[in-house]
Protein backbone atom coordinates (compact mmCIF):
# COMPACT_ATOMS: atom_id res chain seq x y z
CA UNK A 1 0.00 0.00 0.00
CA UNK A 2 1.59 3.13 -1.30
CA UNK A 3 -0.56 5.02 1.59
CA UNK A 4 -0.54 3.08 4.60
CA UNK A 5 -2.15 5.90 6.53
CA UNK A 6 -5.84 5.76 6.32
CA UNK A 7 -7.86 8.67 6.86
CA UNK A 8 -11.17 7.60 9.13
CA UNK A 9 -12.83 10.34 9.89
CA UNK A 10 -15.49 9.27 7.80
CA UNK A 11 -17.30 6.08 9.89
CA UNK A 12 -20.32 4.09 9.77
CA UNK A 13 -22.01 3.21 12.64
CA UNK A 14 -23.57 -0.10 13.25
CA UNK A 15 -26.42 -1.02 15.95
CA UNK A 16 -26.55 -4.36 17.09
CA UNK A 17 -29.02 -5.40 20.04
CA UNK A 18 -28.14 -8.24 21.96
CA UNK A 19 -29.80 -9.73 24.41
CA UNK A 20 -28.45 -9.74 27.84
CA UNK A 21 -28.73 -12.45 28.60
CA UNK A 22 -25.73 -13.24 25.97
CA UNK A 23 -23.59 -11.66 28.64
CA UNK A 24 -21.52 -10.34 25.49
CA UNK A 25 -18.52 -7.90 26.64
CA UNK A 26 -18.53 -5.72 23.54
CA UNK A 27 -14.53 -5.09 23.54
CA UNK A 28 -14.23 -8.55 22.83
CA UNK A 29 -17.03 -8.30 20.76
CA UNK A 30 -15.39 -5.96 18.44
CA UNK A 31 -12.01 -8.10 18.39
CA UNK A 32 -13.64 -11.10 17.51
CA UNK A 33 -15.30 -9.21 14.46
CA UNK A 34 -12.39 -7.51 13.62
CA UNK A 35 -10.44 -10.83 13.69
CA UNK A 36 -13.20 -13.25 11.45
CA UNK A 37 -13.41 -10.40 9.26
CA UNK A 38 -9.23 -10.38 8.70
CA UNK A 39 -9.42 -13.97 8.59
CA UNK A 40 -12.06 -13.67 5.41
CA UNK A 41 -10.26 -11.09 3.45
CA UNK A 42 -12.73 -8.68 3.89
CA UNK A 43 -10.17 -6.15 6.06
CA UNK A 44 -6.45 -5.70 5.75
CA UNK A 45 -4.24 -6.14 9.20
CA UNK A 46 -4.32 -2.68 9.25
CA UNK A 47 -7.88 -1.86 9.31
CA UNK A 48 -8.61 -4.75 11.45
CA UNK A 49 -6.04 -3.46 13.76
CA UNK A 50 -8.18 -0.18 13.90
CA UNK A 51 -11.76 -1.65 14.07
CA UNK A 52 -10.37 -3.87 17.01
CA UNK A 53 -8.94 -0.54 18.65
CA UNK A 54 -5.75 -2.38 18.55
CA UNK A 55 -2.11 -1.48 17.21
CA UNK A 56 -1.07 -3.87 14.18
CA UNK A 57 1.22 -5.58 16.99
CA UNK A 58 -1.18 -6.03 19.50
CA UNK A 59 -4.00 -7.48 17.15
CA UNK A 60 -1.79 -9.58 15.67
CA UNK A 61 -0.71 -11.10 19.22
CA UNK A 62 -4.59 -11.34 19.93
CA UNK A 63 -5.47 -13.22 16.40
CA UNK A 64 -4.73 -16.53 17.80
CA UNK A 65 -7.34 -16.32 20.73
CA UNK A 66 -9.98 -16.03 18.05
CA UNK A 67 -7.93 -19.30 16.39
CA UNK A 68 -7.13 -16.65 13.24
CA UNK A 69 -3.48 -17.41 11.52
CA UNK A 70 -1.74 -14.10 11.39
CA UNK A 71 -0.50 -15.72 7.70
CA UNK A 72 -3.21 -15.70 5.75
CA UNK A 73 -2.55 -16.54 2.69
CA UNK A 74 -4.80 -20.01 1.43
CA UNK A 75 -3.47 -23.28 0.48
CA UNK A 76 -4.60 -23.12 -2.40
CA UNK A 77 -2.95 -19.97 -3.36
CA UNK A 78 0.46 -21.26 -1.68
CA UNK A 79 0.23 -24.70 -4.28
CA UNK A 80 -0.39 -22.20 -7.33
CA UNK A 81 2.36 -19.74 -6.68
CA UNK A 82 4.95 -23.23 -5.85
CA UNK A 83 3.64 -24.59 -9.08
CA UNK A 84 5.87 -21.72 -10.80
CA UNK A 85 8.73 -22.55 -9.17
Amino acid sequence: MANEKQNYNHMKSFTLNIPDSFNLNEIETKRFIAAKMYESGKLSLGQASTLAGLSKTAFSEILADFDVSLINYPGSDIIRDAAQF
